[in-house]
């Protein structure tokens, strides 16, 4: 099968193929074979890209879906009050179709505002019909995902047999893979923490781990544990020293910008984690509290660091969502630019919008001005997800239904209000 994209403004984010004010991009089975000014081939499905700008899809390597359906409630919340609201009142109420509806809502309205890849960071460890509900989720939502299984928040215990039973399940290079979500030393102690990265080292999975206080990265080093494998989210709290630890190891590292700076983390590490050697990373986090879409997690990161010392350029940023983004879930062979050989993920935005009418810098447009309202069609693995701005074969009306029926029940169940006035009282 063979698909045709003619006529674009195409960002490739790969600097060999380089960017082409006028390209085609030619797909066979789900890959990209050929980019180039013109490419011809009769027995494709052609795809009119005329005045869109085609580029990779964004990569989110840290969010918490299974909260959909509490979006917005906690724009105005700090993070003790979030912690107490989301972990402590309304997560013991969820029901496996709570965490099903939860996940796949968010899963779609990613891939609706172009986030062809996402790390869907798993915490609402209830029992084994909870992973289960989640897991289908991803599995009926046609986007790439990655399934990052970690305990509850403040579970104490071992997860090992979790992360085994749900491993056997989640095998091969399909388009929902697994990791593994570390609960860190602060947590658990170190000796909880090596096991669990022995265990990621032999069923060959990533792992991902929020970090705060700093001291931790200099202990994980010294024990041993700093992997190329480990993505760390945050890290707001860490010194520039152990930065460089984390690039020497190869490690990466997940900004959640527009989070962090609302619920009071601290400034974005965006600087200075480029300072340090690291590439860094962008992520959305969770949509009670902010936006889901990439372009305004890029832009919030672009502000803050210019503001700061003038540094980054708007090709920094879409990199750090794209290929350095693929590269920290350790799918940058397979997704993260428009390269030959790579899985044409691939997103369309209207460059005749009147919002971003006219692009003169393509790239300078999607960072300054870009929102989910641009994005007209977007591919995975070759296949069409979303075309003419509307997600194909998705029953969006009863899917609302459902998610509305889930957080009315929690809520209900919970003693909590929906109506705006909920705020939470840390102990």
């Amino acid at each position: 099968m063979k698909t045709l994209l003619t006529g674009g403004t195409v960002v490739s984010m790969d600097p060999v193929v380089g960017d082409l004010d006028r390209g085609d991009v030619l797909i066979e089975d789900g890959v990209i074979v050929e980019v180039a000014e013109r490419v011809h081939a009769p027995d494709a499905e052609v795809i009119d890209a005329t005045d869109r700008i085609v580029m990779p899809g964004f990569v989110d390597n840290h969010r918490h879906t299974w909260q959909t359906a509490f979006r917005g409630v906690g724009a105005d919340w700090t993070f003790p009050e979030w912690a107490v609201a989301m972990h402590g009142t309304v997560k013991p109420h969820y029901q496996p179709e709570d965490v099903y509806v939860g996940t796949l809502l968010g899963r779609l309205e990613a891939l609706h505002s172009g986030v062809t890849t996402m790390l869907d960071w798993y915490h609402v460890a209830q029992s084994h019909a909870h992973e289960d509900a989640a897991v289908a989720a991803l599995r009926d939502a046609p986007g790439r995902s990655i399934y990052c299984l970690g305990a509850g928040w403040g579970t104490p215990g071992p997860v090992d047999a979790d992360i085994r039973r749900v491993r056997a399940d989640l095998t091969g290079d399909g388009l929902v893979t697994m990791a593994l979500g570390l609960r860190g030393p602060e947590a658990t102690g170190m000796d909880t923490v090596a096991r669990e990265l022995k265990l990621a080292d032999e069923l060959g999975l990533r792992s991902s781990l929020h970090i705060e206080a700093g001291g931790t990265i200099t202990d994980l080093r010294e024990h041993g544990l700093l992997r190329d494998t480990t993505t760390f989210v945050h890290a707001n709290g860490i010194a520039d020293a152990e930065l460089r630890m984390i690039a020497d190891a190869g490690g990466s590292l997940s900004i959640s910008p527009d989070v962090e700076l609302k619920m009071g983390f601290g400034s974005p590490m965006t600087g200075r984690a480029l300072a340090a050697g690291l590439r860094p990373t962008l992520s959305i986090d969770d949509v009670p509290s902010v936006g889901g879409d990439m372009f305004s997690t890029m832009r919030t990161a672009f502000a803050v660091q210019r503001g700061l010392d003038g540094g980054l350029r708007s090709r920094d940023l879409v990199e750090f969502a794209t290929v350095d983004a693929a590269r920290s879930c350790g799918l940058d062979a397979r997704t993260g630019s428009i390269t030959p050989g790579k899985d044409a993920d691939l997103i369309l935005l209207r460059a005749d919008d009147l919002t971003v009418f006219p692009v003169t810098d393509p790239l300078a447009t999607v960072v300054s001005a870009g929102h989910p309202g641009l994005v007209d069609t977007v591919l995975v693995a070759g296949r069409v997800v979303k075309r003419d701005g509307v997600l194909v074969g998705v029953d969006l009306a009863a899917l609302r239904t459902r998610l509305v029926e889930s957080r009315d029940r929690i809520a209900n169940a919970a003693g909590v209000p929906v109506d705006g006035t909920w705020r939470p009282r840390p102990a």
